[in-house]
């Protein structure tokens, strides 16, 4: 008789063999490389409406009925807005360098527009944790919209889909942030992942606030309004930080974009070939080619969307050209790889991949690596190497991950002994940071920091509190924090790998 899938799947992550046929190495890092933990306010603050914070998308989102987050919401999560401190301590015990955290744009402006007025017990929660973090030398580093938009800014004018009425109150948001939080940060992200808030957003509904064809709205326009609004409110935050603060804060700033790599589905063809490279565009360069190279948009996007596709006028075109100056480093999220396959037939006119079909498995049957606890999410350290090499050659930035991880298979039906025993996750962790010291001493490739996702379990948005990310398990209804064996794996390898001198 077969065991459950649940039996064969805690087998499968207690035995690290069945990840992947390649040793970790545990390759050299330099001296000076950053590592640390991520997380995101909606996903383990809590306090929904707590010290008078107001509503955002997400609030709203996940409170729709029927439900479209799997009948959960994020109202007390990990409950880190009370935590805090104890969360700060578990950081410190890990070694961390670094915390990359978001703030909650409702929370320190609760209706969101540049003429409401500051919550003040807002600022004052982020405050004190930056201060805990300094006290034990953890660097901060700022997330200021990790997808959270007030609620109160769709309800007036359309949020994202008003590029000007939305680029002037992020950008008073923006300000706020850096006069009060800047003379102790100095490393600033504007937007996380415009990718998926323009087309999970605003294309296929499924993250909010849901927009999609079925439920309404355009979705053949509206990804790329959304995208343009993000591109220009980035580029007005840049100026005022430049301008304003940089001077005397002396820190630097920047944008977060994620990316899988894409492989040609057959190798041989030339077409599939072309697509790979145009899903990488598609999905990376719509942004990365304006914020970092101050142009506009890839020919390839020009070429298939048309008048889908915003224009920028002269003078936004001047003012890309100045920031893209401004931006000292590039922050990735990458998790996986993928294949990717041209589509024989002309593009719907709603299509958004640059018409390619996204597979595991190319055309002679081979994976582009082990699946991990989630679907999409598969096991290919050389795909990040490549990307890693991708970006570089493109856009000559140096790179922070500023976001990597994994499910491991099984993990939310397995008991609290089982999941602490992450051995599919350690093995993740040591095959990535080969995949970079490789692509340091041997591609030349200038990577500065990692970043893993997520410092804790938390709620993952759509998919509720199913996919576990954390390298902390987290009980949800009593809250008690617990170390996977992966946090401590993490504290030790980076030890030894960020060796004074480099054996490799």
């Amino acid at each position: 008789m077969f065991k459950s899938e649940e039996d064969v799947v805690v087998v499968a992550v207690n035995d690290e063999s069945t990840i992947y046929d390649v040793p970790v190495e545990e390759l050299s890092l330099p001296p000076e490389f950053d590592w640390g933990g991520a997380t995101a306010a909606y996903q383990i603050e809590g306090g929904a409406s707590q010290d008078g914070k107001g509503k955002s998308i997400w609030d709203t989102f996940s409170h729709l009925e029927p439900s479209r987050t799997n009948g959960e919401n994020a109202d007390v999560t990990c409950d880190h807005y009370n935590r805090m401190p104890e969360d700060v301590d578990l950081m410190a015990s890990y070694g961390v360098d670094v915390y990359r955290f978001s703030i909650a744009w409702s929370r320190v402006i609760p209706l969101g527009g540049r003429n409401d007025p500051i919550n003040e017990k807002g600022i004052t929660f982020y405050n004190d944790l930056i201060d805990r973090l300094r006290a034990r030398n953890i660097e901060p580093v700022i997330t200021l919209h990790h997808w959270d938009t007030p609620q109160e800014i769709y309800d007036r004018y359309g949020g994202l889909l008003n590029t000007a009425e939305f680029r002037a109150d992020f950008e008073r948001y923006a300000r706020l942030c850096f006069s009060r939080f800047g003379d102790r940060v100095n490393k600033w992200i504007t937007f996380n992942e415009p990718y998926i808030i323009s087309i999970f957003g605003h294309h296929t509904g499924v993250l909010a606030p849901g927009h999609s064809k079925a439920t309404g709205y355009d979705s053949k326009t509206e990804p790329w309004r959304v995208g343009h609004t993000i591109i220009l409110s980035h580029t007005a935050a840049i100026q005022a930080y430049a301008t304003e603060f940089q001077p005397s804060q002396k820190g630097s700033i920047s944008i977060v974009l994620n990316g899988h790599f894409y492989e040609p589905y057959d190798t041989a063809s030339e077409i599939d070939k072309a697509a790979a490279q145009r899903r990488l565009e598609f999905f990376i360069s719509w942004f990365g080619d304006p914020v970092f190279l101050g142009k506009d948009y890839p020919a390839s996007m020009r070429a298939q969307l048309g008048s889908r596709l915003p224009e920028f006028t002269l003078e936004e075109l001047e003012l890309l050209r100045q920031s893209a100056s401004v931006n000292t480093f590039y922050g990735m999220n990458h998790y996986s790889s993928k294949y990717a396959r041209a589509l024989p037939d002309p593009p719907a006119d709603d299509d958004f991949t640059g018409n390619v079909e996204e597979l595991p498995t190319n055309s002679e049957g081979v994976e582009i690596g082990p699946i991990s606890g989630t679907s999409w999410l598969r096991v290919a350290p050389v795909g990040f190497r490549k990307l890693l090499n991708w970006v570089w050659d493109r856009y000559h930035l140096p790179i922070i991950i500023t976001e990597n991880g994994c499910v491991c298979p099984g993990e939310s039906q397995m008991t609290l002994e089982q999941a602490v025993d992450d051995k599919f996750r350690i093995r993740y962790f040591g095959l990535y940071l080969d995949a970079i010291s490789r692509a340091i001493y041997e591609d030349g490739v200038q990577v500065k920091g990692y970043y893993v996702w997520s410092l804790m379990d938390n709620y993952e948005w759509s998919a509720g509190y199913v996919p576990r990310f954390g390298i902390t398990h987290v009980d949800y209804k009593t809250f008690v924090r617990t170390p996977k064996s992966s946090a401590f794996y993490l504290r030790e390898t980076f030890k030894q790998r960020r060796a004074p001198t480099v054996n490799q």
